[in-house]
Formats: structure tokens, C-alpha cells, sequence
């Protein structure tokens, strides 16, 4: 899930600590463990080798938004990888990568791209929004609303839930995707800096 292997991690401490360590020591260092921000912080303070990374939020919604939007499915991938270096260039979603399948836009009166959406990494029971950019002069008029308003409600018909993950920081972000229905949650990811 965005551009790595995970490790998904709940329960208790105790018993995280002690199956992560096995788990770990089983697939490799390239697994980052991902869950819930306070029991990440635990892991990475009790399993050896294992190092904080970041924190962030995974939201998710299974309801269809109600959005007024002329963004769409698009052919291909064309003119995504130049909004995205211009807008988002620390996107994990970009065109040709693995698993991302398709993009959705806002488009302008010349089809230019205005704002865009991706379906990456998507799961049978939950739709995965990613690579979110808008153009920098169409900011502030409701289109990242839009576009992500239109892929929640195509990701929740087809998978029954769609999530994301999103930086704590980005507020603006998360305000839009609040407004779209979703719940956001305290997340973290660590990773393996020795042999655990």
C-alpha cells in the first residue's frame, strides 16, 4: 500500500511486540509495520531495530457523498505526470506505478487537467483515493471537492469503503475529505533499521 509492504499491527502491546518481532524477523526489513500511532510508538520503543517513521491519518467513508461534480474517469494517463510534478510532486501516486489503476479529473474548457484523483492500491472491501492535485490557478474554487467527491462515491459503489491516508499537518486536506463523509484516525508507520 502506497509504494510499500506493510505490516499491518493491532491488539495489545505485549502481543504486538512479541509477533511483529517474529513477523519481522520472517519477511524481512522491507515490511513497515502500520496501526494505530500510540501502539507504532510502543513497537518502535520495544522491538529492536525498529525505528519510528511518521505519523499520519487514514480516513475512510462508506457512505456516497453528495457532490455537484463534472470530474470524470479519464483515458489514460495523459498530462497527470506534469500536474502532479507541479502540484504534488511528493505524490505517492503516479502514473506506471504498481497499483496504480486509474485517474479521474476536473477537467477545463480546453480539457486541460485541473484537478485529479487516483484509484490506487485498492482492495476487494475498500477503495483506495490517492495522488490528489489541483492546478495551482484553480485553487480555492472546489475542484480537489470535486474530483475527490466523484472518486469516493465510484471507490464506495465498487468496494463499499473508501479510506486514504493524508498528513497531519495538511489541514486544508482534511477539511475537504471531512466534508466528503470521512472519519479521520491517528496512524503511524515504522521501519526496520537493523535486523530486528
Amino acid at each position: 500500500m502506497s509504494k510499500h509492504d506493510r505490516l499491518a499491527v493491532v491488539g495489545p502491546v505485549e502481543d504486538a511486540v512479541r509477533l511483529t518481532a517474529g513477523v519481522l524477523a520472517e519477511v524481512g526489513p522491507s515490511y513497515r509495520p502500520f496501526g494505530d500511532e500510540e501502539l507504532i510508538r510502543e513497537l518502535a520503543a520495544r522491538v529492536p531495530g525498529l525505528t519510528f517513521s511518521a505519523a499520519f491519518g487514514w480516513m475512510d467513508v462508506e457512505v456516497i457523498p453528495d457532490v455537484t461534480t463534472t470530474a470524470a474517469w479519464i483515458d489514460g494517463d495523459t498530462g497527470v505526470e506534469e500536474l502532479l510534478t507541479l502540484a504534488s510532486p511528493t505524490s505517492y501516486a503516479w502514473p506506471g506505478h504498481p497499483g496504480v489503476r486509474r485517474w479521474a479529473a476536473v477537467t477545463g474548457e480546453r480539457g486541460e487537467l485541473l484537478s485529479i484523483a487516483a484509484d490506487a492500491w485498492s482492495a476487494p472491501e475498500v477503495g483506495f483515493l490517492a495522488g490528489v492535485a489541483t492546478h495551482p490557478v484553480a485553487r480555492g474554487k472546489g475542484l480537489s471537492r470535486q474530483v475527490c467527491g466523484f472518486t469516493t462515491a465510484e471507490l464506495v459503489k465498487r468496494h463499499g469503503r473508501a479510506a486514504l491516508m493524508v498528513d497531519a499537518s495538511n489541514a486544508a486536506a482534511i477539511a475537504v475529505y471531512r466534508r466528503l463523509g470521512y472519519t479521520y484516525r491517528r496512524v503511524a508507520a515504522a521501519s526496520v533499521t537493523s535486523s530486528a
